[in-house]
């Protein structure tokens, strides 16, 4: 047997999504950084051995531009291009190139942390090392380092450091949550094994094992929702544990798993109540995925109401959206729903007091194990949401590092470097803007070679008949002109129209009533109605507009192919399409109330006016839409014409880096798996070909340019610093958008 040490600044213990995005974060900001996973693939539950979908804060649809962006964006967008079929095998390659790309970051594999040296008092634990095992190798490693990240999901780590930890559900009454029980249990949301299956074009049989069970025997075929066709994720209900130690009993619960996978396979094949004769089972998981086991307790608990209540904590490093979801107790077996969902008005935000230990000093941690009670751990567990807190415990590790400090010493003197450390990296916080005062285009002067000033779609593709309510969400900036539909009434009307603010600039639905207008409306195919808007009600801080159309069967409005940025689409009372046996969502919240889902990219026809695409958005601070879309939008690219937008220094430079940010349309759902597949490889909006050009010798020179740009945050790094004091970025062609976007430019001597 082999005995190694390894020594570097940052130790990250688990290669799920969490884990590897603070391993890439660390190691991005230089930091020497060992990702120890005990797997021989990375990714955790959406790997190739288990493969759940990657969920976030999009919530499937349910949430408005709330993709993540930062390092998980990053592996959503490659996944995209290289993977749009979801096979779980290249999403594997995905994660690995990710990881491998990190020259300051290594990688172990198979290899499972076991031993945990620390020392101090209870309240004050410092881990000086930890040790695995790297099975197939013989190797026993230990590693060392001055910060270490639990990412293991169980929470192995801290729990051998000696970190405070919670299992199971909170009384009601600790944190006001009217979800938690009455009474405190060590009741957990259960494990999952997952299953798929292919038509093979001949007939197949199917003998059951000895060990599957006969599920007609059971509440399954009466309350979860089994047909032919489905396989993998939409299986999630086969879940079980939820009343044992889902650690300690694994094993007992992938028996039982299996033995209803098997059964319910049985059911399928040869119960002759389904078509099924050509579908062979292609793939059966063995490695449970666990969605609960310790939550680790930090100085903030995240709970209930500060999800419900979207609390801007004043450290808030990362956000949600996923509803709180939580499972009934004997999962499959239960006789109630397979999951109850409670939807915030928009995203939450997560703070980074719910990052680290409030006992162990150098321990932080990301994932399912965050600082959070049961009921809140129902909106956060979801990966995609781990990873996105998982980037922020890497770099808040690296800062902690760097500066000598430890996490909580660092929330308090030197919380807004971290979250400006973020924003630079393209993490999103939601509400917070660029504050660096090392980058010169927030001083700069801003124009551009043309703007949208006007939304106008206009060219119908449906008629939508207004059968039931109907929302248009656009953006405000500076006030309301031009305001109009494109209707069809079929007999002399009138029509109801009301414009909404949507109270938080993160949310996306109707808050507050402003101005209720009724207008005539004449019989007539394809005419512009206009709606005269109160136009001082609009004139303040830029704001989105909810436009509720009431319900009138008289009238069609009509949807349009060609999607427009800043706007959406909603119907109203579109019910969820699963079965309410197995998932319960209350219709009364209001992100369930008006959905988008049918919607996406299909505006309803209408005019406005806007000030919202100037070119001066691109250093108004935020990266994402934010009650409003903060980008320059230009006008229709012509063939042989050039879009520009143009910086102009306070005072000449020594450039020596350019970073663009470009638009990726956040509200674009992607997954890694088989949920769906978007019907274009690279999102539309994203530039393709572009310059990067300095005024230098009197003459425009090009500095850096990219032909085929898939990526939505871009960093230019010169060969050497030109002296300027104007830089521009001219975009030749998009990857199929009409218009050329720009999020942010942001320009540095050095860094």
């Amino acid at each position: 047997m082999r005995q190694e040490t390894v020594k570097s600044d940052v130790t990250v213990i688990g290669g799920g999504l969490s884990g590897i995005s603070a391993a890439i974060a660390a190691a991005r900001l230089g930091q020497k950084v060992a990702l120890v996973h005990n797997r021989p693939v990375l990714g955790g539950n959406s790997s190739s051995e288990v493969r759940v979908w990657v969920c976030g804060a999009t919530s499937h649809g349910v949430n408005r531009y709330a993709r993540e962006t930062g390092i998980m964006g990053e592996l959503f967008i490659q996944n995209q291009y290289r993977n749009p079929e979801g096979n779980p095998y290249l999403w594997d390659v995905t994660l690995l190139e990710a990881v491998r790309a990190e020259p300051n970051l290594t990688l172990f594999m198979n290899t499972d942390v076991r031993e945990v040296e620390a020392d101090g008092e209870l309240d004050a634990r410092v881990i000086r090392s930890v040790t695995g095992w790297m099975m197939g190798s013989e190797r026993d490693i230990t590693f060392e380092s001055e910060v270490f990240l639990d990412c293991t999901g169980d929470g192995l780590v801290g729990f051998l450091a000696g970190a405070a930890y919670r299992i199971g559900r909170e009384a009601r009454h600790e944190f006001g949550e009217d979800w938690a029980p009455e009474v405190a249990d060590d009741i957990t949301l259960g494990s999952t094994l997952l299953f798929y299956t292919k038509d093979t074009g001949k007939p197949v049989r199917f003998v059951a094992p000895s060990f599957a069970k006969d599920i007609t025997t059971t509440s399954i075929p009466l309350k979860r929702v089994i047909r032919s066709g489905d396989s993998g994720c939409h299986y999630w209900w086969i879940e079980w544990g939820g009343e044992l130690d889902t650690v300690h009993e694994n094993e007992r619960i992938r028996d039982e798993l299996w033995s209803v996978i098997y059964g319910i396979w049985d059911y399928i094949k040869n119960s002759g109540q389904f078509e099924a004769d050509n579908m062979t089972l292609e793939w059966v998981g063995s490695m449970p995925g666990k969605r609960e086991y310790r939550r680790f307790l930090g100085d903030t608990i995240l709970t209930q109401n500060d999800v419900i209540s979207q609390r801007p904590f004043d450290d808030r490093i990362a956000f949600g959206g996923w509803s709180i979801d939580l499972h009934p107790p004997q999962g499959m077996y239960a006789t109630e729903s397979g999951s109850k969902h409670l939807h915030a008005d928009g995203i939450y935000h997560i703070p980074f007091g719910s990052v680290y230990s409030r006992n162990v000093s150098n321990l932080l941690f990301a994932g399912r194990n965050i600082s959070a009670s049961h009921v809140a751990f129902g909106t956060t567990r979801v990966m995609a949401t781990c990873a996105v807190i998982g980037e922020a415990a890497g770099v808040g590790a690296a800062l902690s590092v760097k500066k000598g400090v430890t996490p909580r010493e660092l929330r308090a003197q030197h919380m807004t470097e971290l979250q400006q450390t973020m924003l630079r990296m393209d993490a999103s916080i939601i509400g917070l803007r660029n504050e660096d005062s090392a980058d010169l285009a927030r001083q700069g002067t801003l124009s551009a070679s043309s703007t949208r000033r006007r939304i106008a779609i206009d060219r119908p593709s449906e008629a939508y008949a207004l059968t039931s309510d109907v929302g248009l969400l656009f953006p405000a900036d500076g006030g309301i002109e031009d305001l109009s539909l494109l209707a069809t009434a079929s007999e002399a009307t009138r029509l109801t129209v009301e414009l909404w603010d949507t109270g938080r600039h993160e949310n996306y639905v109707p808050a507050n009533l402003l101005q209720a207008l009724t207008i005539e409306v004449e019989a007539g195919e394809k005419q512009w109605l206009s709606i005269p808007v109160e136009n001082a009600l609009f004139d303040g801080e830029p704001c989105n507009v909810f436009a509720i159309v009431r319900a009138n069967e008289a009238v069609s409005l009509y949807t349009s192919e060609v999607p427009a940025t800043g706007v959406l689409s909603f119907e109203r009372g579109v019910k969820p399409v699963v079965s309410s046996n197995l998932e319960d969502h209350q219709p009364d919240q209001p992100v369930i109330e008006w959905s988008m889902k049918r919607l996406v990219r299909r505006p309803f026809c209408f005019t406005v006016q806007t000030n919202a695409f100037g070119p001066e958005k691109v250093v108004d601070g935020y990266v994402r839409p934010y009650g409003g879309p903060h980008m320059w939008v230009s006008e229709p690219l012509e063939r042989g014409r050039e879009e520009w937008v143009e910086v102009a220094l306070a005072q000449p430079a020594d450039v020596s880096q350019i970073q663009i940010t470009f638009n990726d349309d956040v509200n674009e759902d992607l997954i890694n798996l088989h949920h769906h597949e978007t019907p274009f490889l690279v999102i539309p909006e994203l530039v393709k070909s572009y310059d990067v050009q300095a005024w230098a010798t009197g003459e425009w020179i090009t500095v850096a340019s990219d032909e085929h740009n898939r990526s939505r945050k871009k960093i230019h790094a010169l060969n050497q610093p030109v002296r300027t004091d104007r830089i521009r970025i001219v975009v030749k062609e998009t990857n199929g958008c009409e218009r050329a976007e720009v999020i942010e430019i942001r320009i540095y001597e050095e860094l």
